[in-house]
């Protein structure tokens, strides 16, 4: 099954939704920003991604620039700040399977499908 975290008001993750619903292969919507995803859920994503925390935190978010900006954080610690504030978590990612991927641009759905 396909999973697309996904925030309607990034028009990258709109484009990205788009190219799923155009694939016509099924998929689930998570919009993490209400349905925020746990720190176990973080650790499967970023296994998938073969990335680590710090990889998909988006840097040039207000929350990031008053709280974390320079801070050298554990992993854990950026697990933490990513489950208090989902906005941190760089979107759309859309997972297929054991694959992942960071949909910037969203042309990068394609190479999962």
């Amino acid at each position: 099954m396909i999973t697309i975290y996904h925030n309607n008001r990034c028009g990258k993750s709109r484009s990205a939704l788009c190219i799923l619903e155009e694939s016509h292969k099924p998929f689930t919507t998570v919009e993490y920003l209400k349905d925020t995803p746990s720190i176990e859920e973080l650790k499967v994503i970023l296994k998938k991604l073969q990335a680590k925390p710090h990889d998909i935190i988006r840097t040039k978010e207000a929350i990031y620039l008053e709280k974390y900006k320079g801070k050298n954080l554990s992993d854990e610690e950026w697990l933490q700040a990513m489950n208090e504030n989902p906005i941190l978590i760089e979107r759309p990612i859309v997972i297929n399977g054991d694959k992942a991927v960071v949909a910037r641009p969203p042309e990068k759905v394609n190479e999962i499908l």
